[in-house]
């Protein structure tokens, strides 16, 4: 399914779970637990079936967008440039051994990103929203 080039890096500042589900599995929990939360949610990308379309294979990859507006609309009023990574994006990968892995980037990361000043508190929350929604699909 996948060439053999495709690999799993992971990149400076992100934060990484391992799934107890599959691919589609996986996804259905975070956007449940999204709901559950009454947080907004934008859109679910099949980074498979977008390579597919240009006859690239790779393997299950999804990348979903979700935010709650009244916290990340803060990050941007520090610096507009702080919505390349917001809303908050979570990346669902299936490994080559069959195994599931959720990323997203670490709030505080993006925090130093985009020197973000006076939102210490906010980074903090949206770093516990964020662990708290990728930690349903480790159960």
């Amino acid at each position: 399914r996948s060439g053999a080039s495709e690999t799993t890096a992971e990149a400076q500042g992100d934060q990484v779970v391992h799934s107890a589900y599959a691919v589609d599995e996986t996804v259905g929990r975070l956007k449940a637990d999204i709901a559950a939360k009454g947080i907004r949610f934008f859109a679910d990308i099949d980074q498979a079936q977008l390579g597919a379309g240009a006859n690239i294979a790779i393997r299950p990859s999804r990348l979903i967008l979700f935010g709650n507006p009244p916290l990340g609309v803060q990050f941007l009023s520090a610096n507009r440039f702080a919505g390349l990574d917001w809303p908050v994006r979570m990346l669902v990968l299936e490994e080559a051994d069959g195994s599931v892995t959720v990323a997203w980037t670490d709030f505080a990361y993006i925090g130093h990103r985009y020197a973000l000043k006076n939102r210490d508190a906010q980074l903090k929350m949206a770093s516990e929203v964020a662990a708290s929604i990728a930690s349903s699909v480790t159960r």
